[in-house]
């Protein structure tokens, strides 16, 4: 018989459990909205700061085995401790990110082939449940809850900054014991009491998320609206002040630096997965999920590009290292009302960000909770609004309180690990049920297998080498705690436990 933790949950099980009355989510989403859930999850206010950034490079300081990549460790040992730069790619990091979008496009077409087949609440969870047994649906689950948590953590943190700079242009100040979070990076106590900006924003869209999907759908695609307009204004304004020879040399540190600053750009792209958290919200997910997440790679491709060009045009790219690279190069040329759009959009950015991966982190809960993984109360559905309302204010007090209390940018990275690792998982997935469910239909299916899924799993292990052995640390410590929990509670509580107590006490009659 086999392990608990090995077993996989039938397909079939997940559609109908996802049909049960007492569970059963309001299906308004199409494919327009979907797309606009992955363009509100991947462009946020990184647009305009990481373009500048990649393409001027970066110098790094490592003063620590800790602060190393861990693959610098593994070749080089003690080696790997110095300072060493990494070079830009100069006006080149718009293939930068062309090729990043091919790398993240490879994880996409597996995604859109498992939602096609599961297109159930819980994206990556719900796929590993289905594919790779019990104990990794937990593992990827609790991942997936640091990966959203975190990220808006520091959203909602860099939200608070951006905001009150806004209000500075109308001579308003926002008091910085209540607009600054409590403990900084260094957990050292700031003077502030809280961060009430970045608290409230997350509450704010909270409310919307239990109201309706129908209304977050809205709101969000609003924000998108806003933010693409911010980007075409940039686009057609400051393209009247490209000078060519800006453009020249092309790739100054050669296809190093094009490498280099496609490792920095990558993390603008994750976000995509939000999407087929959403499927169970659709009307015809088998389509229109995965026309959703390759629609919203090939848009947010589309303005990425545009706008490395463009900034790369105004300005010289060694003059792009800074923290407002956009808004500084258009203040450069006298464009000051549209960087003020700039900043109205990379405010918008985080909203929809912030918006889209609180659904997506609700929704994982959700799953959880319907499998018995998590509390039962967890996947309790308004009978009103037809949303996971526990999961939801759950979702938004986990983000909302740190975000108040905390500068949690440091662990940025632990987003981008966990979000990696579950884009290996999924293209596992993928193989893993064309061999053992050939025969079961695929509204999408990925061409050129296996190629394809072991292309992006390789693309996830350099990535997740690239980061620092700290990151890794706190990534195992928090899986420890996840695996801590399992074996204590969700493994006595899930549906397989519960089965086979059924078949238990009927044996024992």
């Amino acid at each position: 018989m086999t392990p608990q933790f090995l077993r996989t949950k039938s397909i079939d099980k997940l559609l109908s459990d996802a049909e049960a009355p007492e569970h059963r989510l309001r299906k308004t989403l199409g494919p327009w909205s979907l797309t606009a859930l992955g363009i509100g999850a991947i462009i946020g206010a990184g647009i305009f700061v990481l373009t500048g950034t990649a393409a001027a490079g970066e110098s790094l300081e490592v003063h620590s085995l800790l602060k190393a990549p861990l693959l610098s460790v593994l070749l080089h040992g003690e080696h790997a401790i110095g300072t060493a730069g990494r070079p830009g790619a100069g006006p080149a990091i718009a293939l930068s990110f062309f090729l990043v979008a091919i790398a993240c496009g490879l994880a996409g077409l597996c995604y859109a082939e498992l939602a096609s087949m599961i297109p159930i609440a819980g994206s990556a969870y719900t796929y590993t449940y289905a594919t790779l047994g019990e104990l990794v649906a937990w593992i990827i689950g609790w991942d997936l809850i640091l990966e959203y948590a975190v990220s808006n953590m520091a959203v909602a943190v860099g939200y608070s900054a951006y905001f009150d700079s806004l209000l500075h242009n109308f001579g308003i100040s926002l008091p910085a014991r209540l607009s600054e979070p409590m403990l900084n990076s260094s957990l050292h106590f700031t003077g502030s009491y809280f961060n009430l900006p970045g608290f409230l924003v997350v509450m704010i869209l909270t409310v919307i998320l239990v109201v309706g999907i129908r209304e977050s759908a809205g709101a969000n695609n609003f924000m998108v609206g806003v933010k693409i307009a911010a980007i075409m204004i940039f686009v057609i304004w400051a393209s009247g002040h490209v000078h060519p020879s800006n453009w020249s040399p092309f790739m100054p540190n050669g296809f190093q630096g094009v490498l280099t600053g496609g490792a920095i750009v990558f993390f603008t792209y994750i976000g995509f997965d939000s999407v087929s958290t959403a499927a169970e919200e659709c009307r015809n997910p088998q389509k229109d999920v995965p026309f959703g997440i390759i629609a919203s790679l090939i848009v947010c491709t589309i303005l990425y590009c545009t706008v490395a060009i463009v900034l790369t045009g105004i300005q010289n790219w060694q003059a792009l290292r800074n923290a407002a690279p956009v808004a500084n190069a258009l203040a450069a040329i006298g464009l000051r009302g549209v960087e003020r759009w700039v900043t109205i959009g990379a405010l918008t950015g985080m909203l929809s960000s912030l918006l889209v991966f609180q659904l997506g982190q609700a929704r994982v809960w959700f799953a959880m909770s319907r499998d018995g993984l998590l509390p039962r109360a967890f996947s309790k559905v308004h009978k009103r609004f037809r949303t996971p309302h526990v999961s939801t204010w759950t979702a938004g007090l986990f983000v909302a309180i740190p975000a108040g209390i905390f500068n949690i940018g440091t662990l940025a990275d632990l987003s981008n690990i966990g979000t990696l690792f579950a884009f290996m998982l999924v293209s596992l997935g993928v193989l893993v049920l064309r061999r053992t469910q050939p025969e079961r239909h695929r509204a999408f299916r990925v061409p050129w297998v296996p190629l394809i899924p072991f292309a992006s799993v390789a693309c996830c292990l350099v990535l997740m080498a690239s980061l620092p052995v700290e990151t890794w640390l706190r990534f195992l410590i928090w899986l420890v705690i996840g695996l801590t929990i399992y074996f204590t509670y969700s493994r006595h509580h899930s549906e397989f436990a519960r089965e086979e107590s059924r078949n238990a006490g009927q044996s024992g009659r």
